[in-house]
């Protein structure tokens, strides 16, 4: 997956990621990177990342990695957020690192859709690290994937 490319597709269909800063800094095979710096338009009232910011960008570290595993079985497979849940542990400032380090488990999940017709869900996580590498949030995303019908 070509990273720059990806970034101008969050202008075009999530634009209030791409205007709150949330880059997807790195992905391979088994985890994503997804960084968002704290800035006066992502703050909340409390001089810190504003929380769904943060959900923003930890969400994009799952999904781009469940993206990137579809878009190399060049099958047609949907994919829903279903539920999430999601833990704060400090004020979010300066530069945050959502990072999700589950492709073997995608790679599992994405093997049993491909293999019946039914839905199968996933439910995978994002840990939110300062650049001090102290935890700040971390979330779980539970993403439902199906077959397409053509």
């Amino acid at each position: 997956m070509n990273i720059h490319k990806f970034n101008f597709f969050l202008l075009h269909k999530l634009p209030a990621a791409f205007f709150t800063g949330v880059r997807l800094r790195s992905i391979n095979m088994n985890a994503c990177e997804v960084t968002v710096k704290h800035r006066w338009i992502n703050q909340n009232p409390f001089k810190s990342m504003f929380w769904a910011v943060q959900g923003m960008a930890a969400e994009l570290s799952t999904g781009a990695l469940v993206i990137s595993k579809i878009k190399q079985s060049k099958k047609p497979v949907s994919m829903l957020v279903i539920s999430n849940q999601s833990k704060f542990y400090k004020k979010a400032t300066g530069r945050i690192t959502f990072i999700c380090e589950q492709g073997l488990l995608v790679d599992k999940t994405l093997q049993e859709v491909l293999q019946s017709d039914a839905g199968h869900c996933v439910t995978l996580k994002a840990h939110g690290y300062d650049e001090t590498g102290a935890l700040v949030s971390s979330f779980d995303f539970e993403w439902s994937l199906r077959k397409k019908n053509r």
